[in-house]
């Protein structure tokens, strides 16, 4: 192996030969992924965000643990008794639904599912993900643009500034990299 180095452009150059091997290793970190957040809001873009989670958990023997947030926005004093009946039964449809899509999902060694309430989505997702000590949060984002986004903003762009770990948004509508598998496992 011969190494060249130029003055004018300072590059270094290996010039490999006939009977050399090859560059030497370079040791490269393993991933360690114990456990995965996934946020859901029942949209088609949580769902594919599932299965991102699903598949990663799989290869990673991670932990999943779905989050659903009811954003609570507190009332008028008028209506304290009518919201808090309201609140009860959202979440415990929605608990009911987190079982649902819990139930779908294989491979993973453990899938646990939590409802939680707060003033804003992604406040409680970045406090879930620093309370379980997550490795990577998995995120749908259904890509609104314009004044729906102006008004409503993104909860996961605001989860990726202030998460506590990785985060990997999926979008609804872009290109996939999942591939179907026959045995659907």
């Amino acid at each position: 192996m011969k190494v060249k180095t130029s003055s004018r452009s300072k590059k270094v150059v290996l010039e490999l030969e006939s009977g050399d091997a090859g560059l030497p290793p370079v040791p490269v970190p393993e991933l360690r992924v114990k456990q995965i957040l996934v946020p859901v809001d029942f949209s088609d873009a949580s769902r594919k965000a599932l299965h991102y989670a699903q598949s990663l958990g799989r290869q990673f023997h991670s932990e999943l643990m779905i989050l659903h947030v009811i954003v609570h926005v507190p009332p008028p004093q008028t209506l304290v008794i009518e919201t808090e009946i309201f609140s009860t039964e959202y979440h415990e449809q929605a608990a009911k639904q987190l079982a649902e899509w819990r139930k779908d999902v294989s491979g993973p060694a453990t899938v646990k599912a939590v409802v939680r309430q707060g003033l804003s989505a992604h406040h409680e997702i970045v406090e879930m993900a620093r309370e379980c000590n997550s490795d990577l949060i998995v995120i749908g984002n259904t890509g609104r643009s314009g004044l729906a986004r102006m008004v409503l903003g993104s909860t996961a762009e605001r989860v990726v500034r202030h998460a506590p770990c990785p985060v990997l948004v999926v979008r609804d509508s872009e290109h996939d990299f999942l591939e179907e598998r026959a045995d659907n496992t």
